[in-house]
């Protein structure tokens, strides 16, 4: 392996490239990264066969089962299986049919509120819309950072450039954040909103459509248009401008922008999720794009026509979508998806009684540095009777397992990216053959999870699916899903097939995206639901939390272009620089502290501190400091030669577990009340 590159003929990334896919090559040949099954026995690690390994996991897992209960085994999954094809078929066959009410995720840390507004909203948890960036001409975005995240839940290669086209045709780019980011630089204008109040500012925003009769639903059919009006009537510009710090002048200016642009879409992303209200600023995100008439229409918020279509596909795999089912046990928080609230998962291994988590299998993840209250998780992972971890690394949540299970590197597997295909900008197909082909004492992490999965003696209806799988391979999912999808079969001799992909190594175009509703609608009256009742009930709560101003100093987090995940701070192209993991603090704050740039301070809340160099810039808004997550690769025991000389800290350590979204059960990442000291 020399180098990676992008790829110009590629018609989707025309030959950009993420920092993620630059460092495959320092993954594929990372020292570090394990290749064969470990074992620990205290602080000993001590390699295994693979048959000898998996027997072993298997053999824990069913005495545990057999003594306390399916809900006894516990499972986390980390953010890059929506990355992994294996991961994402026979990852979920193996997880998803243990049976127990013990899933966790990065989903409640990240993407829930999306997806529960798209399961009240339009009928099902994968309908979450994307901004059709290619065709807008007002693009508003509101907690988010596209240049450094490449897009989230918005596919969108060299998104610089596609933004910079909406400007060069005339158009304008406006960004509401706490911080003014990478983006916000390179927008028209950039507006300073106060943490946690993203809610309010999109309730004003409706009270003035309605106020000024500029809400038009267009040719779509909806609900709760009624209920919508009465719900936003108290909330004026003017009591919205005090909370949040946007002007009234600025709030009508937004919503009138919004109404009377042809093409306009708003975009809320991961800052509009992880506050107290992440639940009602999703949704409220998408019911403006409907009542402006931006839902479902070309420029505004649409629907991809992936190619291979997750919706169907979903329910065969354990994906089906549902919320409040049932309760934690400890603290009664609400189901989503099949998953609990990843708060909920320290207590729930702590905590004795009938389900507690006895054994917990992690796949692609580190919750101890990415996940809130992580001092707290260290703990709980250590009193576990077992651990078993599918990770090609020992880091801070692995170094705690039984066992280790590395999958092969991803030069080394098929790829065909069924998750981020769903929500591109434009419709797409493209599958990646593996590049290397994996040793013979390499396992791919699909045939880790089978291995399991039949070991487990764990059966998908009549059986005949996973006898089929093991036969096949992930590759048979994406073939079957191509040819009965909507880009397959209906489309006669055009239609794709992974044969025909296999024969565009560069990928395929299928389109700009198009209107999907009402048909692709989840709900049998084929409406949009713009009033869902547990909204409507949720926001007394708003009012009641906003009663009184905040005072103090509140904290958020922020990504970096080379650092979105704490796996990319294992090499060294990605991590080499200027120290990144800082706090940065508005001048007037930091001048009120005695703190200057470049020295230490202490960041602390209730739950810790931690140490970190002091970055003062006038691009945080007063009162807002800022923390990256994912440092703090210093724990003993980890094994990332690189990461570990890496300055800085977890800020999950200091961040309360307890605060979340008590609507959705997400995790209230941004808006923490803090302190910043001198050291």
């Amino acid at each position: 392996m020399v180098s990676v590159r992008g790829d110009d003929a590629d018609p989707f990334s025309k030959g950009y490239i993420c920092p993620k896919g630059t460092a495959l090559a320092d993954l594929h040949h990372d020292p570090d990264r394990l290749r064969s099954p470990m074992r620990r026995d205290g602080d000993t690690w001590t390699p295994m066969g693979w048959d000898e390994a998996l027997d072993y996991v298997a053999k824990r897992l069913r005495e545990i089962r057999a003594r306390h209960g399916k809900h006894a085994i516990g499972v986390y999954q980390g953010n890059p299986s929506a990355h992994n094809l294996g991961l994402l078929t026979y990852g979920q066959l193996l997880l998803r049919t243990l049976g127990t009410r013990n899933m966790f995720s990065a989903t409640s840390l990240d993407q829930l509120p999306h997806m529960l507004a798209a399961l009240t909203m339009f009928g099902n948890q994968l309908l979450m819309p994307v901004p059709d960036v290619d065709r807008t001409d007002l693009f508003i975005c509101l907690g988010a950072n596209p240049l450094a995240s490449n897009g989230s839940l918005m596919t969108a290669p060299d998104i610089r450039s596609r933004l910079k086209a909406i400007r060069d045709r005339g158009g304008k780019v406006i960004v509401l954040d706490p911080r003014r980011t990478e983006t916000a630089e390179k927008a028209d204008r950039h507006l300073f909103i106060r943490p946690g109040t993203d809610a309010v500012l999109l309730l004003a925003m409706i009270h003035e459509l309605f106020a000024q009769k500029q809400v038009r639903l267009g040719r779509l059919s909806a609900t709760g248009l009624d209920e919508l009006r009465t719900l936003v009537e108290p909330w004026t510009p003017e009591r919205a401008s005090s909370l949040t710090g946007v002007s009234c002048e600025d709030i009508r200016e937004l919503a009138m922008a919004l109404a009377t642009t042809e093409r306009a879409v708003l975009y809320g992303r991961v800052g509009v999720c992880v506050q107290e209200f992440g639940g009602l600023a999703a949704w409220l995100c998408y019911t403006i794009n409907a009542i402006t008439r931006h839902l479902d229409e070309p420029g505004g918020l649409m629907f991809t026509t992936p190619a291979v279509d997750p919706i169907p596909l979903a329910p065969l795999l354990g994906l089906e979508g549902g919320f409040g089912r049932w309760k934690s046990r400890v603290s009664g928080k609400p189901e989503f998806g099949g998953e609990l609230p990843m708060t909920a998962l320290a207590e729930e291994i702590t905590t004795p009684g009938d389900g507690q988590i006895r054994a917990l299998i992690t796949s692609a993840g580190n919750p101890i540095l990415s996940a809130p209250g992580g001092p707290a998780l260290e703990q709980a992972f250590q009193q576990l009777d077992f651990m078993v971890s599918i990770d090609p690394y020992l880091n801070e949540t692995t170094r705690l397992a039984h066992v280790i299970l590395p999958p092969t590197s991803p030069l080394e597997r098929a790829h065909y990216d069924a998750a981020l295909n769903a929500f591109a900008v434009r419709n797409i197909a493209k599958y990646s053959p593996p590049l290397f082909e994996r040793g013979s004492d390499e396992r791919h992490d699909w045939e880790i999870c089978l291995g399991l999965f039949t070991r487990l003696n764990l059966r998908v209806g009549s059986g005949l699916a996973e006898r089929l799988l093991g036969v096949l391979g992930p590759e048979a999912v994406i073939e079957i899903a191509l040819r009965t999808g909507p880009h397959g079969l209906r489309k006669g001799l055009a239609g794709l097939s992974l044969r025909k992909l296999r024969k565009a190594p560069h990928g395929l175009d299928l389109g700009a995206l198009e209107s999907r509703l009402p048909a692709r609608l989840g709900h049998a009256d084929k409406k949009v639901h713009l009033a869902p009742s547990i909204y409507v009930d949720d926001v007394p709560r708003l009012a009641r939390r906003f009663a009184q101003p905040d005072a103090g100093l509140v904290m958020i987090g922020r990504r970096h272009l080379r650092s979105n995940n704490s796996w990319m701070h294992n090499s060294e192209r990605l991590v080499k620089g200027p120290p990144r993991c800082t706090v940065m603090i508005h001048p007037d704050d930091a001048a009120t502290r005695g703190l200057v740039d470049g020295a230490t301070a202490r960041v602390a809340s209730e739950k810790g501190a931690i140490d970190l160099p002091v970055e003062v810039t006038d691009t945080m808004m007063p009162g807002v400091v800022s923390v990256p997550h994912g440092w703090g690769h210093g724990r003993r025991g980890v094994k990332l030669r690189v990461a570990s000389t890496v300055p800085g800290a977890s800020v999950n350590d200091v961040i309360d577990s307890s605060r979340i979204d008590e609507l959705s059960g997400t995790s209230a990442l941004s808006g923490q009340p803090v302190e910043v000291t001198r050291t």
